[in-house]
């Protein structure tokens, strides 16, 4: 089995660069070294978010979020995806500064996804808000989607395409071999044209085998589900310069997470949960609806991906290795991203080129310049 590109790994991102590569007309195989979704993509909270997105970012995350209103047409399942809008609320008149000052950059750039909306407005959308806050920026296309159910759709539909899928195989080593890979593993060898690394937490570990190393580190983030509820809020709720990613889910359970980290185990291939840490998102959430007192947690977890310094994902060619390709370092806000990131990955691999500029997510941000090779 040797295909013109090899994806390594197997959370959303590349499941998402497999299934548009296929449909491209490439032969394509997905490694992945535990189970499709295991770590990041099965851990989040799925939040579809263009609200308070990095400048930088806005472009893939405008054109990720046309699809995900269509997700349907992709890959035949809407993902559970719900149009429910986003806030980012103001505790404080600083805050709505700052918010306020952001949303007028945007619409100076001719961006009008994100609505700036006074405390009246607020309370309307979201009536068991605390009293406090000062107002919110409001996306109302934003949403929230099922992780899981994305990761079932992005298989399912690759596969229809054609990508063959090897879980439960690790990449021991790869290097060139005149104008192919070699990709040796624990379940076999293969050989490929282009290489995508898209191994989330670990892809510094595939970046460094390819001659390439990078420095990464690796977020932890927590989550949060609680028992059943009456109705507390329709729309996901962040708050402004604090960890918090608080919504409700159609089953009546409340989801809080936000960035809080755990605990990294030594061997690096799972995390635990923190709860003192935990508690800082927990305390957000109940500062913002005072109602949620008393409420009990079901369940915590916490998840694992690659963070870079500048919290911007690395996309794009390698500098040093042809035929490589990245896809990682999301940082805790690349769910939404997920249909945009895998058609210019694709794109870069079938046709040498993007029409999305990528200089933000130049590997050289977060490449070792200098370290020996092992």
């Amino acid at each position: 089995m040797n295909p013109d590109i090899l994806v390594i790994g197997g959370g959303l991102h590349g499941l998402s660069c497999a299934l548009q590569a296929a449909r491209g007309g490439a032969s394509v195989l997905v490694l992945e070294r535990h189970f499709l979704g295991r770590h990041a993509s099965g851990s989040t909270a799925a939040g579809v978010r263009t609200l308070g997105r990095d400048p930088a970012e806005l472009p893939l995350s405008l054109e990720a979020a046309e699809t995900w209103h269509k997700m349907a047409d992709l890959v035949g399942d809407d993902c559970g995806f719900k149009a429910c809008g986003q806030l980012q609320v103001a505790e404080d008149d600083a805050a709505m500064a700052s918010i306020a000052a952001r949303v007028t950059r945007l619409e100076k750039q001719g961006m009008h996804h994100e609505k700036l909306i006074g405390p009246d407005q607020l309370r309307e959308l979201v009536p068991a808000i605390s009293p406090h806050c000062a107002g919110a920026a409001w996306a109302p296309g934003d949403g929230s989607a099922d992780p899981h159910r994305a990761i079932r759709a992005f298989r399912d539909a690759a596969k229809r395409a054609g990508v063959n899928i090897i879980e439960q195989c690790q990449v021991l080593s790869l290097g060139r071999n005149g104008q192919s890979w070699q990709i040796h593993t624990t379940t076999g060898d293969f050989s490929a044209a282009v290489v995508i690394n898209a191994a989330g937490a670990w892809a510094d570990k595939i970046a460094k085998m390819a001659g390439e190393p990078v420095r990464h580190a690796i977020r932890t983030s927590m989550m949060v589900v609680t028992e059943r509820t009456g109705d507390v809020v329709r729309p996901v709720i962040s708050s402004f310069g604090r960890k918090l990613s608080f919504k409700q889910t159609a089953e009546g359970t409340l989801l809080i997470g936000g960035g809080a980290q755990g605990r990294l185990a030594a061997d690096q291939q799972s995390a635990s949960v923190d709860v003192q840490a935990l508690s800082v998102a927990v305390q957000a959430a109940v500062r913002l609806f005072p109602s949620m007192v008393g409420t009990r947690m079901v369940r915590a977890w916490a998840g694992m991906e690659a963070m870079t310094e500048d919290h911007l994902p690395v996309i794009g060619f390698s500098d040093q290795a042809e035929g490589l390709i990245h896809a990682f370092g999301f940082s805790g806000h690349g769910f939404q991203l997920v249909p945009s990131v895998g058609r210019v990955v694709a794109d870069l691999a079938i046709e040498g080129k993007s029409n999305q500029q990528l200089d933000a997510f130049n590997v050289n941000r977060v490449s070792e310049k200098g370290v020996a090779l092992c």
